[in-house]
């Protein structure tokens, strides 16, 4: 992936707009593109600084510096580094370094200090050569790794990552995200939804005149830099490439100072050639779901328990995508997995049950969002299940059979 450093883009007022290559700019790229992964394929087994020597004598203009910089960021993401000699380089360190502090220790009047006996001791109790002992003193430096394995790429498609891949990066800088989505059917709707909460990301859906609008949080909202959020806003590019039509509007931070822009991006409009784009798998559940299905297998519950298809809507107020669902004989209960998510989003759930979500749902809560399962009252129909450290399946199951118990109302 780009960092935002590496795009290519100007101010036109408020707004931040990419620098696309024109015709002539694409056809250096290309070549730009051809010679690193040349250099790259030749240079299987050699060091990082032999790979950065020979890239850095590649000659650019000024104006396509940041080109070359940016393909060959994503080139070398494609690569595989290794430590030469096959020994820990911290492992190998203690040892040499403990046995030259006892020499010198015990050396006497008149004697000097042997480096060559120390490495050979090492080496022989290691049962290696001691140039192998030598080698992996320092392998874990940057210039020292080995490039093991390069995936390979053409030219032409490498230069097409490069510049879908600036739209992502500027979203690195992102505070806030409004994006327009049609999708082909409400299956592809549930699909991008659930890519959205596999990805984390904190999100609001609601339906729109045609679609959907979908509003982010960024990283810069929440805090001052988060990069694993930001690196999460950023693949929002790809998910929703998988859609007929989008439209997106972020504000961003952008340069040193942080000043206030907005990006703005669409989808290409679909022709006869270029067909419209299939709709992405949907995300296998996150980790932490999967566990819990797992474990609420293992217990006698009557309750059985599969991923979640549906999008439950409730009109004025919003939408809610659960992750699971539960059934037993007549019952149903959907559940829905908030973990470290804001705040406001639990309190939109409540306001969902209190306006009549017509679902019985179970939200489930991480207690670092210091929210109280008390937030919905004990006749609701649905409930807060608030939870330290990971959820518990046990603690699931009494959930939903409270929630499948017989209602009785106080009289008035």
């Amino acid at each position: 992936m780009l960092t935002a450093d590496l795009v290519s883009a100007r101010r036109r007022g408020k707004d931040l707009v990419l620098t696309k290559l024109d015709p002539a700019g694409r056809t250096r790229a290309v070549a730009l593109a051809e010679q690193l992964i040349r250099i790259y394929g030749e240079h299987i087994g050699r060091s990082r600084d032999d790979v950065d020597t020979a890239v850095g004598a590649i000659e650019v203009l000024p104006r396509e510096a940041r080109v070359k910089d940016g393909l060959w960021k994503l080139i070398d993401d494609r690569s595989t580094w290794g430590i030469p000699g096959g020994l820990d380089p911290e492992e190998v360190r203690r040892d040499v370094f403990l046995r030259a502090t006892a020499d010198r220790a015990a050396l006497t009047s008149g004697r000097r200090f042997d480096r060559d006996a120390v490495l050979a001791a090492i080496a022989t109790a290691r049962g290696v050569e001691p140039s192998a002992i030598e080698q992996s003193l320092y392998a874990d430096l940057r210039g020292a790794a080995l490039l093991s394995a390069f995936d390979p790429i053409s030219a032409v498609a490498l230069v097409d990552v490069y510049e879908r891949g600036q739209a992502q990066a500027v979203l690195l800088r992102a505070v806030r995200i409004e994006v327009g989505v049609e999708c082909a059917s409400p299956a592809a709707a549930r699909a991008l939804f659930r890519r959205l909460k596999f990805l984390g990301l904190l999100h609001t859906i609601a339906p729109a005149e045609k679609g959907y609008t979908i509003v982010i949080d960024g990283p810069l909202s929440l805090f001052d830099a988060v990069t694993k959020y930001g690196q999460k806003m950023a693949l929002v590019m790809p998910v929703l490439e998988a859609c007929p039509r989008w439209t997106l509007e972020a504000d961003i931070r952008w340069g040193k100072t942080r000043v206030p822009l907005v990006f703005r991006a669409s989808s290409a409009p679909t022709t006869p050639e270029r067909g419209t784009p299939s709709v992405a798998e949907p995300e296998p559940l996150p980790d932490a779901l999967a566990e819990l299905l797992q474990r609420f297998s293992d217990l006698d519950t009557g309750w059985t328990a599969r991923q979640s298809d549906r999008v439950v809507d409730l009109p004025g107020v919003g939408l809610c995508i659960p992750d699971l669902v539960f059934t037993r004989g007549g019952e149903t209960v959907y559940f829905e997995a908030l973990g470290f998510w804001s705040r406001d989003a639990v309190f939109r759930r409540v306001e969902l049950v209190e306006r009549g979500i017509g679902h019985k749902m179970l939200f489930a809560v991480s207690s670092r969002l210091r929210v109280s399962q008390e937030l919905l009252d004990e006749n609701a129909s649905s409930a807060l299940y608030v939870y330290k450290g990971a959820m518990s399946a046990r603690a699931v199951a009494e959930h939903l059979d409270r929630l499948a118990a017989p209602r009785v109302c106080s009289p008035p």
